[in-house]
């Protein structure tokens, strides 16, 4: 029998919560759509069946202050206060009804009340606070804040407190509160790293980034910690300033030899941004201190592919010292990998680099390791034109991995080898997949070469000069720049006026570019912006252009031009942001 009174008792519970959830939905969508009275019926029921709830309390309030039934709203507040005195976050409410009435001292007589029941540690702290933020006392809010923490010290409105410093302009205080809140809790590390990145950039003469810095410093002298280096890093990270970095992650190395993992990271930003000197400091470190044997010789390969990128003179020498002294195994296969690659595009020796590649597939002993070496074979044998023997290993790769990074990529190459070999057809096949299913990197790859493809397809037999501009593309992927800087010229003057004309000038541009041929590669970009003032590579060339100007032929005025015309002419550009940063440093502005 109790069971079953139990039970009856729970059912009724049960459906009278289900009817206050319900009824609370139809208050929120008429007070959301601005119908207060109709919501106004809905939360006096709401009140009255559940007096503690602050959320129907404070919403009730709202219909009556949006429809100007004030004296309504403070009999209500009023009524609460003698009834339930301690719910002290209705002063606040109360006074910003006296506020929208223009009656100011009375509303601040309200709000003293409420901060004086937080130095009386009142419960409602927290919704004290919180309501002055929303009704924008940011400095009453401030004091709310301030006030809960000198009851309770261990109180996290570390995030909330730096908001309202944001809100308020004060910037220092705002970096010192996320300070403080990680020197409380260093779990929270990673959000006071999020919500500072929307203020530093890489300059680091910009104010905010000084503010950080100097917030960090304080913190640092005042309370010694690793989490003080580490974040120091970080900032000299967002700065570029990779030595510096290094120095902090060093001084972390000493105390703890987990920090290898942070030099590592270290070093790959350092090498993808060009400052080769510290990604090979970053690397010799890890060689020395590491027992882990695929981080040394994942660091052996970096500083290799670093005498690559650089010319070294010897580069070919170390390579087979490295591959003499640690052998032909899984350990070296990223070496392996990389010599293959300087030998086919480098050294133009790519069967050499077939040959090493075969050695590879027999110590790769996983299928994934196995189709990274398929890969880069494939990729050889496009460089040495057997397209057949390529889209063999390339599909090998893309069926064993078809919901894969790796087979996505197989996919792409599958598609870029057919484009070579001319068989449009089957490579916007593949590439229409990839458009909408792969990573954004193969994506965005994918859908350039979808358009260069149905842009200047033939139609009715009628050429059109992708086939000459495939040729191009190919003799470019071989780094034969002259050859295919030359047949672009052909397809410029065979195919003028036509879609291909304004995408082999851009093409031949790059190559220009990268061949230190500066003032032709200006050239073509102007003749773009000329051709069609709508077309696709205008905000491509603007920004080449102004990036040719700030960094080759050294007249950052001209260099601003074309960055302002992006900003103000091409506003969904994805160079805008870049464009910005250069056209604000050009003029001279604390970014």
């Amino acid at each position: 029998m109790k069971k079953l009174i139990f039970i009856i008792t729970l059912f009724i519970f049960n459906s009278i919560s289900f009817a206050q959830q319900n009824n609370f939905i139809v208050a929120e969508n008429y007070y959301r759509n601005g119908e207060y009275e109709k919501a106004t019926q809905f939360y006096k029921e709401l009140c009255k069946k559940s007096p503690y709830n602050s959320t129907y309390t404070k919403r009730l309030i709202s219909c009556y202050q949006e429809t100007n039934q004030f004296s309504m709203a403070e009999g209500f507040i009023n009524e609460r206060i003698n009834q339930y005195p301690n719910q002290t976050y209705l002063y606040v409410i109360l006074g910003y009804t006296y506020e929208r009435q223009q009656l100011s001292e009375k509303a601040e007589k309200q709000y003293q009340k409420a901060l004086t029941a937080i130095k009386n540690k009142n419960n409602y702290g927290g919704v004290i606070a919180s309501l002055f933020k929303e009704y924008s006392k940011l400095d009453h809010a401030i004091t709310a804040y301030n006030n809960i923490l000198v009851n309770n010290p261990k109180a996290n409105y570390g995030f909330q407190l730096a908001q309202i410093y944001g809100e308020k302009g004060d910037f220092e205080k705002m970096f010192a509160s996320y300070i403080d809140l990680v020197d409380k809790n260093e779990r929270f590390l990673n959000n006071v790293k999020h919500y500072a990145a929307k203020y530093i950039n890489e300059d680091p003469e910009n104010k905010h980034n000084i503010l950080f810095k100097r917030a960090l410093l304080k913190k640092s002298i005042s309370n010694p910690k690793n989490i003080w280096n580490d974040i120091l890093a970080w900032l000299f990270i967002k700065q570029k300033q990779y030595p510096k970095a290094l120095i902090q992650y060093k001084a972390l190395l000493a105390r703890n030899q987990e920090s290898l993992r942070n030099i590592q990271l270290l070093g790959t930003i350092a090498f993808e941004n060009k400052d080769y000197e510290t990604a090979e400091a970053c690397a010799k470190l890890i060689i020395e201190k590491t027992n882990h044997i695929p981080d040394k010789f994942s660091a052996i390969e970096m500083i290799l592919q670093i005498g690559v990128v650089t010319n070294k003179e010897a580069i070919e020498q170390e390579f087979e010292k490295t591959l003499s002294e640690f052998g032909i195994n899984r350990n070296t296969l990223l070496i392996q990998l990389a010599y293959a690659d300087f030998l086919t595009f480098s050294k133009n020796n790519p069967e050499k680099g077939i040959d090493l590649l075969e050695k590879s597939m027999k110590v790769a002993n996983t299928k994934r390791l196995k189709a990274t070496v398929r890969l880069k074979l494939g990729e050889i044998l496009v460089f040495t034109q057997k397209f057949n023997k390529a889209l063999i290993y390339f599909s090998q790769v893309q069926s064993k991995f078809k919901n894969h990074s790796i087979g996505q990529e197989a996919r792409f190459k599958v598609a870029q080898t057919s484009y070579y070999k001319h068989d449009f057809k089957w490579a916007k096949a593949q590439l229409k997949v990839l458009k909408s299913g792969a990573s954004q990197l193969i994506a965005n790859d994918a859908t350039e070469l979808f358009l260069t493809i149905s842009d200047n397809e033939p139609k009715d037999s009628l050429p059109t000069g992708l086939k000459e501009y495939a040729k191009a593309d190919l003799l470019s992927y071989q780094k034969k720049h002259t050859e295919a800087i030359k047949i672009l010229a052909e397809v410029i003057t065979k195919y003028q006026s036509q879609p291909i004309e304004d995408e082999a000038l851009y093409k031949q541009a790059l190559l220009l570019t990268e061949e230190g041929q500066y003032d032709k590669a200006v050239a073509n970009f102007e003749k773009i912006l000329a051709l069609n003032p709508e077309g696709i590579f205008i905000d491509n060339s603007l920004y080449h252009l102004g990036d040719l100007y700030l960094e080759q032929l050294n007249n950052p005025k001209k260099a601003s031009e074309y960055y302002q015309k992006i900003i103000f002419d091409h506003a969904s550009s994805i160079f805008l942001v870049d464009a910005r940063k250069k056209f604000r440093k050009i003029r001279g502005d604390n970014i």
